[in-house]
């Protein structure tokens, strides 16, 4: 009995734990990109429901933990970005086109595998960059808000030293409570509480398809599918990519008019449901995949709810919120960005570019950041040394005859290299 229910108590926790400690971002960066309370509403109702489908049917069709979630480093784009020229129309033409392009990254492996070539330093960069402004809300909110955000930051600090998993989770409910005793009797209309779909006539222009679309894309590619694709590969999981890609990028295209932004594999929460936690059996653990993508499904029914208390709430207290569980990811995300050393000023021109906010022809800084740090690179690209030629004097062991000279090791496909290690 308990082999079969402890699959199902991780993909619940899973579910739970991946809805709480974003949902706040999503809201943010919907709210950002033009969308009412109503259409921010429905865009997290649609993602929770297209997540849910994906992570249930990847988990059952391919019988490998698959968790699926939404974009959180996109959304976190689109706070930084701002709303598009043209308005919410423009953010979900934007959206769709987003998704069109992971769609064709599952249908042809070598586009997947282009965005999976961006320097590792210069993708980390960018999402550092995109991250940033969220992150420092906590700061200003203590600034602001003391007596509000004070607890909040505390119990976050508390549970992080403690109960690591449930620290935003911890975090959100101290807000709610905050948000609870300082808002207007009358503050959570009863007509609110119930989501619904508000479906949008999506428009395009050029500056959102390189300053919103393109960048959403490459967010979510690299800081998400093909880190949720290692963890997988790490477990020992050979998972099919395409179909992932595939998958998520169809799911995506069907939410946009909804209001979602993007789905994708779980790289926050891929653990809870792929690791030893989950099941002592690896062939069991998609069990807890396809539990998570159903509870974060009738956890979208609460995407009214949650709207309407972060209407009620001070703006700055649910980006503090937000920007907890955002640190994590930018710790992440500037440890990869500085590490090698013959990147690093390309690293942090893209980090300084991408941070700064700037908007040029209509294109924010998401785009030149990476533009910036790709020239970089290629400006100082330094050439390989030369290659040494074998030293002839080196005699071989009187033993058994062989060359001192130590032969090349076989390789194989590690976790690192996660698109040549899945299948297609």
């Amino acid at each position: 009995m308990t082999g079969r229910v402890q699959p199902l108590l991780a993909g619940v926790v899973t579910a739970l734990v991946g809805f709480a400690s974003s949902f706040t971002v999503v809201l943010a960066g919907l709210r950002a990109a033009g969308a009412s309370d109503a259409q921010a509403a429905s865009g997290l109702l649609a993602l929770c429901v297209a997540s849910g489908l994906a992570a249930a049917w990847l988990g059952w069709r391919y019988r490998i933990p698959m968790s699926a979630a939404w974009s959180t480093p996109g959304a976190a784009l689109l706070v930084a970005t701002g709303p598009p020229p043209g308005g919410w129309p423009v953010a979900v033409g934007a959206f769709l086109v987003s998704g069109a392009l992971i769609v064709a990254a599952g249908l042809f492996p070598p586009l997947g595998r282009a965005v999976a070539a961006i320097p590792r330093p210069v993708a980390g960069a960018m999402l550092a960059g995109v991250l940033l402004p969220l992150c420092t809300a906590p700061v200003r909110a203590l600034v602001d808000l003391p007596m509000v955000a004070g607890p909040v930051v505390l119990g976050w600090l508390l549970l992080h030293r403690f109960a690591r998993r449930w620290a935003v989770p911890g975090a959100l409910v101290v807000a709610v409570v905050a948000i609870a005793l300082t808002a207007p009797p009358a503050g959570l209309p009863e007509d609110a509480l119930v989501p619904g779909v508000t479906l949008t006539v999506p428009a395009w222009n050029a500056s959102a398809l390189f300053g919103l679309a393109l960048p959403l894309f490459l967010v979510t590619m690299a800081a998400q599918n093909v880190p949720g694709m290692a963890v997988l590969v790490g477990y020992g999981y050979r998972p099919p990519f395409g179909a992932a890609l595939r998958t998520t990028g169809l799911l995506s295209l069907l939410a946009a008019p909804a209001g979602g932004h993007a789905v994708n594999l779980a790289a926050i929460t891929a653990a809870l449901a792929a690791g030893p936690d989950a099941h002592p059996d690896p062939e069991r653990r998609w069990v807890a995949s396809v539990t998570a993508g159903a509870g974060l499904a009738v956890l979208g029914l609460g995407a009214g709810a949650a709207t309407a208390l972060v209407a009620v709430a001070p703006p700055i207290l649910i980006e503090a919120v937000a920007g907890l569980a955002l640190l994590g990811a930018l710790a992440t995300a500037l440890a990869s960005a500085v590490t090698d050393p013959a990147t690093r000023e390309a690293a942090v021109v893209t980090f300084v570019v991408t941070a700064s906010g700037v908007t040029l022809i209509g294109v924010g800084g998401a785009f030149w950041g990476l533009v910036a740090g790709c020239l970089l690179l290629l400006i100082f690209r330094r050439r390989p040394p030369a290659p040494v030629p074998p030293d002839r004097s080196v005699e071989t062991h009187s033993s058994g005859g062989r060359s001192a000279t130590p032969t090349a090791r076989r390789t194989r496909p590690s976790a690192t290299d996660p698109i040549r290690s899945a299948g297609t």
